[in-house]
């Protein structure tokens, strides 16, 4: 296969080749374009292929949190322009670093019941980070639709890794920091990049170290309501919407009953059948900032009382814990691992923070 190469709007002639065609067969990349001005560069990455620019792009917008979270790392916050959607990028995190700041409720929302071409020509982003895939099969675009932003607007660069059961992304998934170093290219932040690959290094090698023997199985679950008969059962697999539970080396309680996860099927998961699978931990994703008081007194108070809820093992043993959010980046990963591992393993990391708050600010800030 021929490598597609596309070049960002400021360049002078504008060109950009078509993604159409990349689709779900897409799977193969050309080499980088070489170029004679030492401005110029490209970046390679899965399902677009080879993309050119010419400059470090100053504006972006990202789908999805785990790409706006990679930009804030790279030291990019201040061009982030939009994500999808604002309660479901993890930006409060950012409030225990000091000295960085993102306000989420003060992107531009790319999602209102849907997501129109023209919010994209209204915030003229220099590079999209999203997978144009997504932009196909999840947010029903055509492929001329995305041909036409990548060519009038700005390219698009990413790869949907957050889940792992989508059918149609049938091409390479990157890890968390296989796709973050794709970005720190775009950006031209190949030192911000390593220090924090050394960072999660040493973050993962002491929690590892600490590691109970036990392995327990893990229902990942997003409740249906407030006060919830129903949930949505997410797998643990390799997207990296799992990464915290991957690191921290627990069973996933779905895949081993043959559940499938509601991203792939739509589909819930009531008390009953709940009690039959009878997980070690239930792990519950909500959205937003919820604080330990918030999900003690709401959630878990209400399945205590719930009359078949209360019989599960999970909630009997105090084994009902926050899981985190969807979406984590190099940041929100650090915070969704520290309280995962708090919460599985109180009598090892208690309320221990587990990584350096000022390390990360320093990074982000470029005082490393």
């Amino acid at each position: 296969m021929t490598s597609d190469v596309q070049r960002t709007r400021r360049t002078v002639a504008k060109t950009g080749a078509a993604i159409a065609g990349l689709g779900t067969t897409a799977g193969c990349l050309g080499d980088s374009v070489s170029s004679d001005d030492e401005s110029e560069y490209a970046v390679s990455m899965e399902p677009v292929g080879s993309v050119e620019f010419d400059a470090v792009p100053e504006t972006w917008l990202a789908y999805t949190g785990d790409y706006a979270d990679m930009g804030v790392a790279l030291g990019q916050s201040d061009g982030l322009v939009g994500i999808g959607l604002q309660r479901r990028y993890g930006a409060h995190h950012y409030e225990e670093l000091p000295g960085i700041t993102v306000e989420a409720d003060e992107l531009t929302e790319l999602w209102d019941g849907g997501t129109d071409k023209e919010v994209f020509y209204e915030l003229e982003s220099d590079v999209h980070v999203v997978d144009p895939n997504f932009m196909v099969n999840r947010l029903e675009w055509s492929r001329d639709d995305v041909d036409e932003i990548a060519e009038t607007i700005g390219p698009f660069v990413g790869n949907t890794i957050f889940s792992a059961s989508y059918d149609w992304h049938d091409y390479t998934r990157y890890s968390l920091y296989e796709a973050f170093e794709k970005i720190a290219e775009v950006f031209q932040e190949r030192e911000r990049y390593e220090a924090f690959a050394n960072l999660h290094d040493d973050v993962l090698t002491n929690v590892r170290s600490r590691l109970p023997d036990e392995r327990p199985e893990v229902a990942v679950l997003v409740p249906k309501s407030a006060e919830p008969e129903a949930f949505y059962p997410y797998t643990i697999d390799e997207g990296t919407q799992s990464k915290h539970w991957n690191d921290l080396r627990v069973e996933g309680a779905f895949a081993a009953n043959g559940v499938a996860d509601a991203q792939a099927t739509g589909g819930t998961i009531d008390y009953e059948a709940l009690l039959e699978i009878d997980p070690d931990v239930i792990a519950i994703r909500q959205q937003g900032a919820v604080t330990e008081s918030e999900f003690e007194q709401g959630l878990v108070s209400f399945m205590r009382e719930h009359d078949v809820a209360s019989e599960l093992r999970a909630v009997r043993n105090d084994r009902v814990i926050y899981g985190g959010m969807t979406y984590q980046g190099p940041i929100i990963h650090l915070f969704q691992l520290e309280r995962a591992a708090q919460g599985l393993y109180p009598n090892e990391f208690d309320d221990e923070e587990l990584f350096d708050r000022g390390r990360v600010a320093d990074i982000v800030t470029g005082e490393y």
